[in-house]
């Protein structure tokens, strides 16, 4: 009896587990969130655009809580924004012939200043120099090059009298005891109305939006999650505004199967397609040129051509998307380094893009050769070797004997021969002379 006991225990523990991880906030279907995340798995690349007062002082964009500034201090880059070189449209020409299919911009970022006319504050462009709404300059020039948009709205807010100090606040205190003192007059409660009012007019006053990027939850003692922000209800409020947008999972709802659409690593590489309790998710790496997502005029650390083509290829052979970085100068111009590996990424993706849109990781009994990644289009049943490191002459296909039709380099088009080994590979025999483009591509039509 007592063994029997002991199993329905544990058989009613196992189903509280399972009741667990499926707990939802929608009624909607995997094959449902699928369609609604088609265009987004299918582009697969993104520009993320970092862009507010901190592009003023030009040394990173939490340099108001890295310096412990106060407002006032902070003040001259407000009374000083004056982005009299801003041309949205340059900005979406760029992102389009990098090849990127979507981009988000920071309409508020944790330091309080707003890019959009919002009516609940007056820390706004229209306020400024710029004296206007820069979102929507901004999304009609995107659209108008085919892109979809999304808008980063920061949950935090070093600016808002009533966002209480914690321990990412740049007034956060030595001595923990000292909280409570300091918060005395703050209200979270009117902090989130204000946090839900903004993020109402985002998804109201500039058309569809296809993106909504919260930035970002840090539970605990002295942090701020789901409660704080009303996470739940601020969902549901965006679903409902814009039914078939995608919002990441920075909103603290980790508990609930579909707090979040997607994952978000930053700025690392992910070891293999992320998964949770035991099955892949949708994920996307937001990564920035160098090391910071605000213009930094000094930063020195860039990645090259080939790195972020790298980084590219190696998260779509994965599953997973890319979201890359440009930090806005104050007069409102990308940066010449980031004009110029946004330059050479559209090079590349002109003629290489097929092996990136529609596509993801290789099915599993395909073995990759050393020193490449593969992406495989399911649709097309068309493989991709991307390689890295180029061959001399002969290069082989492992274990795909009898499984290619015909092989051809992507750039150009251009015919692979090939022929089978004894020991079941495919031997392709490549030019001597390495293409000239930085990652040469073979495009293989699978049997």
């Amino acid at each position: 009896m007592k063994k029997c006991r002991l199993l329905v225990m544990a058989c009613l523990l196992c189903l509280s587990q399972v009741q667990a991880q499926e707990k939802k906030i929608f009624n909607e279907t995997d094959q449902q969130k699928e369609q609604r995340l088609s265009w987004w798995t299918h582009d697969r690349f993104g520009m993320f655009i970092h862009w507010g007062l901190y592009s003023l002082p030009a040394r990173h964009e939490w340099v108001k809580n890295r310096e412990r500034l106060t407002d006032s201090a902070y003040q001259p880059y407000f009374d000083r924004f004056n982005p009299d070189l801003y041309n949205p449209r340059e900005w979406a020409r760029m992102a389009r012939e990098a090849g990127m299919k979507y981009a988000v911009i920071t309409t508020k970022h944790h330091e309080g200043f707003c890019l959009f006319d919002s009516k609940f504050t007056t820390y706004k462009a229209t306020n400024t120099a710029a004296g206007k709404d820069l979102i929507k300059e901004w999304v009609d020039a995107f659209r108008a090059e085919g892109l979809k948009v999304g808008f980063y709205y920061s949950l935090i807010d070093w600016h808002h009298p009533d966002f209480t100090i914690d321990e990412m606040h740049p007034q956060r205190p030595t001595d923990p005891k000292k909280y409570e003192q300091l918060n005395k007059g703050r209200d979270m409660a009117k902090y989130r109305t204000y946090l839900y009012n903004q993020v109402k007019e985002l998804m109201t006053n500039y058309g569809k939006i296809d993106m909504l990027w919260t930035d970002f939850s840090y539970p605990g003692e002295h942090g701020k999650g789901h409660e704080d922000w009303g996470s739940i209800e601020l969902l549901k409020m965006v679903r409902k505004l814009q039914p078939g947008i995608i919002v990441n999972n920075r909103l603290d709802l980790e508990s609930y199967a579909d707090g979040g659409d997607f994952v978000t690593p930053e700025q690392y590489k992910v070891a293999s397609w992320p998964t949770k309790n035991g099955k892949r998710i949708p994920w996307e790496t937001c990564q920035t040129f160098s090391g910071s997502w605000g213009y930094h005029r000094d930063e020195t650390s860039w990645k090259d051509n080939k790195q972020l083509l790298v980084l590219l290829i190696e998260s779509v052979s994965k599953g997973g998307n890319l979201l890359l970085n440009v930090g806005p100068t104050a007069r409102g111009l990308f940066d010449t380094r980031a004009q110029d590996r946004l330059k050479g990424m559209g090079d590349w993706m002109l003629v290489n893009g097929r092996s990136v849109y529609g596509c993801t990781q290789a099915p599993d009994h395909i073995k990759r050769p050393e020193n490449s990644l593969l992406t495989y289009n399911p649709a097309t049943k068309r493989l991709y070797v991307h390689l890295l490191d180029y061959p001399l002459q002969r290069f082989e296909l492992p274990d795909m004997k009898g499984k290619v039709k015909y092989a051809q380099f992507l750039h150009d088009g251009s015919e692979i021969r090939m022929s089978n080994t004894e020991g079941g590979a495919v031997a392709l025999d490549l030019p001597v002379h390495k293409p000239g483009v930085e990652i040469p591509v073979i495009e293989l039509i699978l049997e």
